[in-house]
């Protein structure tokens, strides 16, 4: 029977101008205004007369609401629209269509009023009497030690044991959380061995304590960090000013992987591995802020290219989830996106594809996806605080799904042991903006004169069970099941306590502070509960009302004191075939091993992720006049100074693992040193820390040895260093099998990530040669090895693994060459440097010549006793210098380094090698195109073929250059203090909404310039406690405001349309002569929605889609025209660089150029130096009068020297780039038009 669409509980169709239909669940009836509003926010979407919709559609599986629909909902509440619970899109395709992703959708043959309905309802609190059948059925991975352990616990306590707690110990007690093999006994051919392999980590930091402030018994390890200024407003549950203080702080590092869920459903698993890394840090001590964050994403090969013969000696597999090539696409997508609305740059990063059958199946069919971070805390906040009774537990973020069920339990067994329905329930879902608002509440808290947080734990692997119970651990704590939030009523209490459900974090808090989090969440639109409190009674409770409790244990035996796990194995080396190779193949080679994923260039990485958000981005990937990602490590400003910062930097050889395991430790290490060699590190090799992730196939046949010899290496090693390990974690089951009962191992890896305190980041070297032909370039090796070949990219292109790998010999030379390339890096004396590693000495040379367009090499290896492809291939630990200062050549002499100088610069574009009596002239350009090339193979998948091709084309014609005019760089010849501390009168406001995340480096842009900044929430003025008559300037900034959920930028203008008093704010402002605005990114979004720019059109700009329908991540040129525009007016005809981030770039004008104020336009009309394909190459408007610019650029991400990704080497001495004189013109028009009170001091 056919229904009213407006009865009161009702799906209501829209079919879209791209003919998608939106369904919309309504539990109210919708008024006409309100219908009108749906529509607006639609595109003008047309709501149908039916109450179904006939075709055949893609969209969400009705179980998992979607993120997508939680923002969508969440707008309409702001628009002033009540009673919608959920909101999908469909797309409507062919009836015999299933190309659909089963993991995240469904395929309907109609919409109608059951298109959401689940046919359950919540399960009642099971009593477990068979806990081994129970363990089968829910595939929990209990031993059979723990299932004794649980039949017991039940004797005891005289009842049967909940669903809850079987679940919930299952979670809390996996491998996943608990460790159990790192902390287990292992007995290796009969013999057990002296310590666990947790104690071997451990003991680096016993020997070594170094700058640790806290180590293994907190989310993430803190060093010492340096005093900073920290900028941030006042008070910050209200609208306040910004004021700087100074601040003594701790540095963290972490890193975690994701890899079972990354291999089930890559873009969600690699997101929320993401997501859940960044939560670690936010929840280091009583409060952390995250800074930057890594990636490394290892798979078996993509198969792009029939010429990669390596790729086909192991016959490619019927995948069990997703192709190699769609991981790595999908999961790269969803880490980047996930940073990218967070707000989170991505600075460093790796990449590994590999197989091999030979005597055993090895390849990363199981994946590997790693995300690393860093960041920093005030010190008085590092070390959390003991519960005490009474104490209140509050959880920020979003609602319960039924979804992550079992993450911790189903990744820690092989994949593919379970059936694909278990598997599948442990699939998550990322929603970064709902992040960003719990985020933006402890950053709050943690920059308060008194952070109220006493502890606080993030919701990962086991959900509100792991989290909340950690938070209690040492007293015990009662929590309220009816008070968590619920987001689909068919939930069980076990699934409510145990879902894995993304964005939430947990925090402990003394009763009298708990009004100041509330006001702040309320403002930050950050959903808040009251759950339960600590109580000191030693137990765990999960409550109801109706007195049904899922959970009532005591401490000790809900966390187990099952028996120490034992690892019995014995040695089983593998055997590989040598190395084999003919000397005169050397050019056939060099093409091969250009093109393998570890050495070819990763632009297609890169040129996705946002490398410039937060304004501190010091050092990212990508270097050079053509911007290709080269860099060797990450740096992060630790304040907008411009000193002190954080460094990092990754390693890894887990091929040569396979031929030694040993090796395989100190090579990576040894990688991870070398690559964070290139800043001046605070108390040099002593002051860097680090954290070892270990991924390996354990339980396999001497596997287990293989990993204990890897830990007791890497133990060693380090301690000879004098440097410690405080962080890691294990991922234990990397192990794939198949129906047909092929089994396939990863190698047993381990990731390496190095941090340290950049002692100054404006000294950082780079990997790109210096166009001086009276320099050196200058070879160093740091392993003292014999070149060898196995375990190398090289080896790999052949199809060998090898017999013999590369090794670190002498740790004492090598922390002294380490101490030596830092010395001279102190006093400025190296012009670039690059480690050699992935591809050998001959990438490295290859790749300081590739950022460049002019100049060579001319390189000479005959002074060495060893063939030119073990000199050229080989990767044994060892860098390159280029230098011209005698002095360094005496430092290194003084110190005992032995170098040998190989070549010089030169003015011919090719590298001109000689060995013996062989030269060989490379010539440059071509083999940087067959570098390029397996980017261009993978942007072709990602992109589509005309815009991978246009990259390809165009990336080595759109090289940098820049005219700064009469620019001295001087704060003083501009009239700005770098140190302000008093009120200037003149007044300035950033507006923010949830999701946008360009909120600091814009608000000390203008402070900077001279502004007194506020910091303004569009919740202050929906609720009228702002109303911007007190400022004269205003900068809606840029993010992610909503997601882009409906087009960017489009739930924003609806908060600030809908409601009275926002939208009279804005009209008012606007109205007024003595007003400046400025919209950058999303902010100019917002600018174009609503009309502010051109109100007087008809028809008004829209900002679309980039051309390549992907995010756009580029530091590129843009020309400032002659405009009206009063903030570029002193910049008129110079050519700059600039950074862009954004996926909805592109001005759509409905008019000729005529009709408007065109400030700004991208210096190269084709792709991708017009990033976005907008009309006539727009980057800005102004509107007529000039007051009021939109541009999608980030000046706010380039006003000083340091954040430029390429900075003109003749202007070292800058303190500030020309972008600051846009907010200093700015001021001065305010200054001039306008009569300023001055206050008091900030």
């Amino acid at each position: 029977m056919q229904h009213s669409i407006l009865n009161e509980q009702m799906i209501i169709f829209f079919e879209t101008k791209q003919n998608t239909i939106i369904a919309v669940d309504s539990i109210e009836r919708q008024s006409e205004k309100d219908l009108k509003k749906l529509i607006w926010l639609f595109d003008e979407a047309k709501k149908t007369d039916e109450d179904f919709v006939e075709g055949h559609f893609f969209g969400p599986r009705r179980e998992m609401i979607t993120p997508w629909s939680t923002n969508a909902v969440e707008i309409t509440q702001n628009m002033g629209i009540k009673g919608i619970k959920r909101i999908e899109e469909f797309t409507r395709v062919a009836h015999d269509d299933n190309s659909y992703d089963p993991m995240l959708q469904s395929k309907y043959d109609i919409l109608d009023q059951k298109v959401f309905f689940i046919n359950r309802k919540p399960e009642p609190i099971q009593h477990i009497t068979d806990i081994e059948d129970y363990n089968r059925k829910e595939g929990l991975a209990l031993s059979e030690e723990e299932i004794s352990y649980l039949q017991e616990v039940s004797t005891k306590i005289g009842r049967a044991l909940t669903d809850s707690e079987v679940y919930g110990f299952a979670q809390v007690n996996s491998e996943h959380c608990r460790h159990k093999i790192f902390n287990g006994k292992f007995i290796i051919d009969g013999k057990e061995m002296p310590e666990t392999l947790f104690a071997l980590i451990k003991k680096t930091s016993k020997e070594n304590h170094n700058r640790l402030i806290s180590a293994y018994k907190d989310n993430v390890a803190f060093i010492m960090g340096p005093k900073i200024e920290q900028f941030a407003p006042s008070t910050q549950h209200q609208a306040d000013y910004f004021r700087i203080k100074e601040i003594d702080t701790v540095i963290s590092l972490k890193a975690e992987t994701h890899n079972f869920p990354t291999t089930v459903e890559p873009f969600n698993g690699a997101s929320t591995g993401s997501g859940g890394e960044i939560r670690d840090r936010l929840a280091g001590g009583r409060g952390s802020i995250p800074l930057a964050g890594t990636a490394v994403y290892m798979t078996s090969y993509p198969r792009n290219n029939e010429d990669k013969k390596w790729e086909n000696s192991f016959n490619e597999r019927k995948w069990l989830y997703q192709s190699p090539s769609d991981i790595m696409i999908k999961a790269s997508n969803g880490a980047s996106d996930f940073g990218n609305k967070f707000g989170q740059p991505l600075i460093n990063g790796s990449l590994l594809t590999f197989e091999h059958s030979e005597g055993q199946n090895f390849g990363y069919d199981k994946v590997i996806m790693l995300a690393g971070g860093i960041g920093f805390a005030k010190q008085d906040d590092s070390i959390k605080e003991e519960p005490e009774p009474g104490d209140i537990i509050v959880v920020l973020g979003g609602d319960n799904y039924r979804i992550g069920m079992g993450g911790g339990a189903v990744s820690s067994v092989d994949t593919g042991q379970y059936s694909n329905a278990i598997e599948l329930n442990a699939v998550q879902r990322a929603n970064p903006e709902m992040q960003k608002r719990v985020s933006n509440v402890i950053r709050a808290m943690v920059e308060n004169d008194s952070n109220p947080i006493r502890s606080i734990h993030d919701h990962g692997a086991g959900g509100h069970l792991n989290c909340l119970s950690e938070l209690v651990d040492k007293s015990g704590g009662i929590i309220n099941v009816d008070t968590l939030p619920i987001g689909d009523p068919t939930l069980s209490d076990k699934e409510i306590i145990g879902n894995e459900s993304q964005e939430r974090m947990g925090l402990l808090v003394n009763n009298r502070d708990i009004d100041i989090i509330k006001k702040t969440a309320i403002r930050e639109r950050a959903p808040y509960y009251l759950v339960g409190e600590a109580t000191g009674d030693q137990r765990l409770r999960f409550v109801r009302k109706n007195g049904e409790n899922p959970i009532d244990l005591s401490l000790s035996d809900f966390f187990g004191s099952a028996p120490k796990t034992i690892m019995t194995d014995t040695e089983k080396p593998y055997k590989f075939t040598p190395v084999q190779y003919n000397n005169d193949d050397f050019e056939k080679y060099l093409k091969q091993v250009l093109q393998i994923e570890a050495v070819s260039c990763k632009d297609w990485l890169t040129n996705k992720v946002d490398r410039s958000v937060t304004g501190r981005v010091a050092l990212q990937q990508c270097a050079g006049a053509i911007q290709l990602p080269l860099n060797n490590l990450g740096i992060m400003a630790l304040d907008y100074q411009g000193v002190k910062g954080i460094g990092t930097a990754l390693g890894h050889a887990p091929v040569a693992g396979l031929v030694n395991p040993e090796n395989g430790s100190r090579l990576s290490v040894a990688e991870a040193l070398t690559n964070l060699l290139w800043a001046p590190i605070e108390q040099r090799l002593q002051g860097v820390s680090l954290s070892a992730n270990w991924m390996w196939p354990a339980k396999n046949t001497g596997e287990n040895a293989r990993l204990y010899h890897a830990v007791k290496a890497i133990s060693d090693f380090c301690i000879a260093l004098n440097i410690n390990i405080p962080t890691g974690k294990d991922s234990l089951s990397m192990t794939q099998k198949y129906p047909d009962g092929q089994k396939v191992l990863s190698p047993g890896t381990v990731i390496v990530s190095a941090v340290g305190e950049v002692s100054d980041i404006r000294k950082a070297v780079k990997p790109v040669m210096i166009q001086d032909k009276d320099s050196e370039l200058i070879y160093i090796d740091f392993s003292k090895d014999n070149y060898q070949l196995g375990g190398s990219s090289f080896a790999q292109t052949i199809n060998i693994i090898g017999d013999k790998a590369s090794d670190v010999k002498d740790p004492e030379y090598f922390k002294k060459c380490f101490n030596s390339i830092q010395e001279l890096i102190e006093q400025e004396l190296i012009l670039a440097g690059h480690d050699i590693s992935a591809g050998g000495l001959i990438t490295t040379l290859l790749e300081m010549n590739f950022a460049n367009c002019e100049y060579g090499m001319d390189i000479d290896l005959s002074a060495f006793d060893y063939d030119l492809v073990s000199m050229a291939f080989s990767e044994q630990p060892a860098v390159i210098i280029q230098i011209k200062d005698t002095k360094a050549k005496q430092i290194l002499e003084n110190n005992g380094i032995k170098y040998h100088i190989i070549g010089k610069p030169i003015e011919k574009r090719m590298i001109r090698l000689k060995k013996d009596d062989i030269l060989y002239q490379l010539d440059i350009n071509e083999l940087r195109d067959i570098w390029y090339k397996s980017s261009y193979l993978m942007d072709i998948k990602q992109s589509g073929m005309q815009k991978a091709k246009e990259r390809f084309i165009n990336y080595k014609k759109q090289d940098l250059r820049f005219n700064f005019g009469e620019f001295t760089g001087k704060a003083a010849d501009l009239g700005i203090d770098m140190h302000r501390r008093t009120p200037s009168g003149i007044k300035a406001a950033i507006i923010r909404e949830k999701g946008v995340n360009g909120d600091r480096e814009m608000a000390y842009a203008l402070y900077l310039a001279g502004f007194d900044v506020k910091d303004i929430h569009t919740t202050d003025l929906i609720s009228g406690k702002e109303d911007l008559n007190d400022v004269n300037m205003i900068v809606f900034v840029g993010g992610f405001s909503n997601s882009d959920v409906l087009g960017s930028a489009k739930g924003w203008a609806g908060a600030l349309l809908f409601n009275e008093k926002a939208r009279k704010a804005i009209e008012n402002f606007y109205s007024r002569p003595d007003t400046m605005s400025l919209g950058v990114c999303n902010g100019c979004q917002l600018m174009t929605e609503l009309h502010l720019i051109y109100p007087e059109h008809e028809e008004h700009i829209k900002m679309l889609h980039n051309d390549s329908h992907k995010f756009e991540s580029a530091f590129i040129n843009v020309e400032i025209l002659c405009s009206n525009s009063i903030m570029l007016s002193t910049l008129a005809g110079r050519r700059l660089g600039v950074w862009v981030s954004h996926g909805e770039g592109k001005f759509n004008f409905p008019y000729y150029k005529d009709k408007y104020n065109i400030a700004m336009t991208y210096s190269f009309d084709e792709y991708p130096g017009n990033p976005n394909g907008s009309n006539w190459d727009v980057a800005a408007v102004c509107s007529n009068d000039g007051r009021h610019l939109a541009m999608m650029p980030h000046l706010e991400r380039a006003f000083l020297p340091w954040q430029w990704a390429f900075y003109p080497q003749n202007r070292k001495n800058d303190e500030v780039s020309p972008w600051i004189e846009t907010f200093i013109n700015a001021k001065n028009w305010i200054k001039n038009t306008k009569q300023t009170d001055y206050g008091k001091e900030l």
